[in-house]
């Protein structure tokens, strides 16, 4: 992969689009039946905990279930993990023109011909949503301290569990007071994790991969900050299509209220279908109406 970052590709007008589910399977059919074209190929990664995996097919996009499988924790290292295994997948199987990490919840707001129509007009840019304001806290709290026991961010309120929370507290307190800070030598940015992407800055990432699993083993949330990392400190944040403006960069319609990110409801239909992002997160098996709406919608867009 060493080569790739000095070549030069010419590539197809093919899409891929890498899905990392782990739950909602309804929202995962409606989705990979909302990307079923002939000009797209979809690579899923099934959270290794899974025990039963569903039964998704497509009529004309090429699916790809990816055999090797990572236990995603969240929070941690794994889920990087899990997407450049995703990236690496696609990339291996030929040169597509952009690659859109997405969630098994999510959904795009148009059509396929509309999608293509829109990446084809800003070929060469990289859709990257990066966070406004001074976000150097949050980095410094979650990529340059260290953080214990990464694989139980979440968990059942045991005590072993308490006892993992209450170590990690003082730990970091710790380093805050011995001044213990690390990756000082790189400038980070933050943003969300769901990006679309060219393939050469897939092939760029793919050539520090290594150096991107080392550098984030036990970081908090890195899935936030590794790609605008790479890309502002690369060639490619010259390629960047929206730095002042999140929703824009990334083409994704995320409901943020409070810091946490609510499912979209029927009541939000007309907000959504009234967006000029292409895709939009996240949704539930419960809204099924809801599901329904935008499935029409998106057959009858142009």
């Amino acid at each position: 992969m060493s080569e790739a970052l000095n070549t030069c590709f010419t590539v197809s007008d093919r899409h891929a689009y890498l899905i990392l589910a782990h739950h909602e399977f309804e929202v995962l059919a409606y989705l990979v039946a909302a990307l079923d074209d002939s000009r797209n190929d979809i690579y899923i990664h099934y959270d290794k905990k899974l025990s039963h995996l569903p039964q998704i097919s497509t009529q004309k996009a090429k699916l790809i279930i990816l055999e090797k499988r990572i236990d995603v924790r969240w929070g941690d290292v794994s889920v990087v993990a899990a997407e450049l295994l995703l990236f690496e997948s696609a990339y291996l199987q030929g040169n597509y023109s952009y690659y859109h990490l997405l969630s098994g919840v999510d959904l795009p707001l148009y059509n396929q011909d509309y999608v293509h129509r829109f990446f084809k007009k800003r070929e060469g840019k990289e859709f990257i949503g990066f966070s406004c304001g001074d976000q150097r806290k949050h980095i410094e709290r979650k990529v340059q301290r260290y953080h214990l026991f990464p694989n139980h961010f979440r968990g059942e309120n045991t005590m072993i569990n308490f006892t993992r929370k209450g170590m990690r507290f003082l730990w970091l307190r710790m380093q805050l007071a011995l001044g213990i800070k690390r990756n000082r030598e790189i400038i980070f940015k933050k943003g969300t994790q769901w990006v679309s992407l060219t393939h050469n800055f897939v092939a760029y990432i793919l050539t520090k991969k290594e150096e991107t699993l080392h550098r984030y083993r036990n970081t908090f949330c890195a899935d936030e900050i590794v790609v605008q990392t790479l890309c502002w400190n690369s060639p490619f944040r010259e390629a960047i299509y929206d730095l002042q403006n999140e929703a824009e960069g990334s083409q994704r319609m995320i409901q943020w209220i409070d810091n946490q990110i609510y499912d979209w409801e029927l009541k939000d239909f007309s907000k959504l279908i009234s967006s000029d992002l292409l895709f939009a997160r996240k949704f539930n098996s419960q809204s099924s109406e809801l599901l329904n709406k935008l499935a029409d919608h998106i057959n009858g867009s142009k």
